[in-house]
């Protein structure tokens, strides 16, 4: 749940999700170890003057945790204080803190890009009664961005296809086949066109998976499994620099099982190894 307009938050216990530019705050409480800062207001007394921008965007172990974007004001930091990637924070908590985060996140930037109206360019206002901002100047009401992506775990026989992408080179990771969904198509037709586009082949007996929101920057991602049908693997060495067929056994550098990715190649190992036994 997703609240604003905020009464009683000086004399409570709240976790509090501080943004400074995309990065999150947290205490070290011992080397290495991040947590969300926990308190009440005076314990970080540089957000008071940030109370208008403060968001309840949910709880974590029965706590309230408090949304507070300072843009791109500095922090001084002190305490065991830092400020660390949102996603080298979610990989080290796999997984805990990922619903909330995402969404005090994609609050944040949704925040910070509708300060000003898209129609007419007068200032937006946010409203009171749900997460939105109007322009009082047109009418024009904006909601927080949403952006639908499919991701596909592809099985043949017993093996998966893997493919790097340029935004994945650095980190030398592979991952399963994602994209985006364009408007006028359905989640079906967005796996079978994304996987053509990318791999230069056609799948079958495509199933749904699971969901997962992913702040980097504001998607939903739908996962599916398909089992490959026919084609040859085409990459056009922009956006997927290579793909290839991989062996459980010989998996190259993959996701975390924190993210939907992750979770897929999980499942598609399961499936390789169901399909072994019936050969055997």
């Amino acid at each position: 749940m997703i609240r604003q307009n905020l009464q009683s938050i000086h004399s409570n216990n709240v976790h509090w999700l501080v943004f400074s530019g995309d990065q999150l705050l947290v205490r070290e409480v011992a080397e290495g170890d991040w947590q969300i800062p926990f308190g009440q207001l005076q314990s970080l007394a540089f957000v008071d003057a940030y109370q208008e921008q403060m968001v309840e965007v949910g709880e974590f172990e029965q706590q309230t945790c408090i949304m507070v974007d300072m843009g791109a004001e500095q922090i001084e930091l002190t305490d065991n204080l830092l400020l660390v990637s949102l996603r080298n924070f979610l990989l080290q908590h796999q997984g805990s803190w990922l619903e909330l985060v995402s969404r005090a996140w994609q609050v944040a930037q949704f925040q910070r890009t509708h300060r000003f109206c898209g129609q007419c360019g007068m200032p937006m206002q946010q409203i009171d009664w749900e997460m939105a901002r109007q322009c009082f100047q047109c009418g024009h009401r904006c909601y927080p961005r949403y952006s639908p992506c499919i991701i596909v775990g592809i099985r043949k026989d017993d093996k998966i296809l893997l493919a790097q992408g340029k935004a994945q080179r650095n980190r030398n990771l592979f991952s399963v086949l994602a994209g985006f969904v364009e408007s006028g198509e359905s989640l079906e037709q967005a796996v079978h066109r994304e996987v053509f586009e990318e791999a230069g082949i056609k799948v079958k007996n495509l199933r749904y998976f699971a969901s997962q929101p992913w702040p980097f920057p504001h998607s939903l991602m739908m996962g599916f499994l398909a089992d490959y049908d026919s084609g040859e693997i085409q990459v056009d060495g922009e956006e997927i620099l290579e793909a290839d067929w991989y062996l459980p056994e010989q998996l190259p550098n993959i996701p975390a099982k924190i993210s939907i990715a992750g979770q897929i190649i999980e499942q598609v190992m399961t499936e390789i190894k169901a399909w072994r036994n019936a050969q055997n």
